[in-house]
């Protein structure tokens, strides 16, 4: 073992970790992370398909801790893009109307031009009739 590792300075402080400059926190996250990526290696060795199930269950264990400030954070993009799908929809709607009364006059016009009377249109030779 190194002796640089074991030494502790006078206020209590791991000389070591002042020398690489990681405190506690910045260690153990290193470790969680370094854990994590050799399990996800030694799955994608063993089985590649392990490793969507491994992501689920990461995102499901890491839910309830990020889950609602997901939502604080995501509640008004969604509000907008909610607002303008709405606003898209009407739209699509008056331009569908307005093509519509637009094609109903141009029939007209046709009907006007040939003097023939605007009804129903003539019944094809192939529908049978009742």
């Amino acid at each position: 073992m190194n002796e640089e590792s074991s030494e502790t300075a006078a206020d209590g402080t791991d000389s070591a970790s002042e020398k690489t400059g990681l405190s506690w926190g910045d260690k153990d996250f290193t470790t969680k992370v370094a854990t994590v990526g050799v399990i996800v290696v030694g799955a994608a060795i063993i089985e590649a398909g392990l490793i969507p199930g491994m992501v689920i269950g990461v995102a499901a264990a890491l839910a309830p801790k990020y889950a609602p400030k997901l939502t604080e954070r995501l509640q008004p993009m969604f509000r907008s893009a909610v607002r303008g799908a709405y606003k898209m929809g009407r739209k699509a709607k008056e331009a569908a109307a307005e093509a519509k009364e637009q094609v109903h006059d141009i029939v007209a016009e046709v009907h006007a031009e040939d003097g023939t009377p605007p009804g129903p249109a003539p019944e094809s030779p192939n529908t049978p009739r009742a």
